[in-house]
């Protein structure tokens, strides 16, 4: 995608956060064999894909959109300085981001709602930053928009055993004190343009944020994808989702609504063109053509 684009009225722009090689394909995606990703090559090297170490090419990025008047941001990346023993890769991080999101137009200030479509750590961190006495919101004036299971599940009374690492603790609960987080579950109309719906699987409060403006539609749908072979076997989900099944399922129907709607997918860590239209492919989907 390129760094601006216009969904009907909405303009969309993507602000990196980092890109990186992550896990083994065969790990990320333990049921689709290698086989596939190499038939494969032509187009998923090397923006999603690297033969040689057999890696997939991710990029953790935030999606910035202006919809009414309004500065909405998808997902926050991963934040600089952060402690996070289960995960090295994301640990200690000192990225130009806050200077990337200037340059797309961004003041923290300016910032009217931030959209959470899940509570990972790598779409939470730059929900703060360090203030005086520790962490505080990055963006002041905004309204936070979490999925109200997340927050549960993954809160200090929650039960998976990541209510015990820092994330929760360093980039969700100081925006809880500031009385600027709103919980939000089943679906949440955030404009005339813009509206939340669950979409469990990969986390028990991941969401999709959909786009109608016009005749044009965009479908913003976190971690329902990590890779574009997601689209070719949706039936296989990352070895990062907490319900593979329910995964499957919700990525089943979400891809089914976007090829029936040609609705433009954006996943969250697509590098290269970033989204896709997809289209029905028996009873699996193909990539129709990548975003503009």
């Amino acid at each position: 995608m390129n760094e601006h684009l216009m969904v009907g009225e909405v303009e969309i722009r993507r602000v990196v956060d980092l890109e990186a090689p992550f896990l083994p394909a065969t790990a990320l995606v333990p049921g689709v064999p290698e086989e596939r990703w190499r038939e494969n090559r032509s187009w998923l090297a090397p923006d999603f894909w690297d033969p040689d170490s057999g890696r997939v090419m991710a990029a953790v990025q935030t999606w910035v959109l202006r919809s009414e008047g309004k500065t909405v941001l998808v997902d926050t990346g991963v934040g600089n300085g952060r402690h996070r023993p289960d995960a090295p890769h994301f640990a200690d991080l000192d990225t130009d981001f806050p200077a990337r999101l200037a340059a797309a137009g961004v003041r923290p200030e300016d910032v009217d709602i931030v959209v959470n479509t899940h509570l990972h750590a790598d779409h939470v961190g730059w929900n703060t930053r360090r203030g005086d006495g520790g962490w505080v919101p990055t963006f002041p004036n905004a309204t936070y928009l979490m999925p109200a299971a997340d927050h549960a599940h993954f809160g200090p009374r929650g039960a998976d055993r990541v209510s015990r690492d820092p994330v929760f603790a360093d980039s969700v609960a100081p925006v809880d004190r500031a009385g600027q987080t709103v919980l939000w579950s089943g679906a949440y109309r955030i404009d005339a343009h813009l509206s939340l719906e669950a979409a469990p699987g990969h986390t028990p409060g991941s969401s999709v944020l959909r786009l109608a403006s016009g005749t044009d539609r965009a479908v913003f749908v976190g971690d329902l994808l990590h890779t574009p072979v997601q689209i070719l076997e949706p039936e296989h989900s990352s070895c990062l989702c907490l319900d593979p099944r329910a995964a499957a399922a919700t990525r089943a129907r979400v891809l089914g609504r976007a090829a029936d709607e040609r609705e433009l997918v954006v996943p969250a860590h697509l590098r290269g063109a970033g989204a896709a239209e997809v289209r029905r492919a028996g009873g699996k989907f193909a990539i129709r053509r990548w975003a503009a």
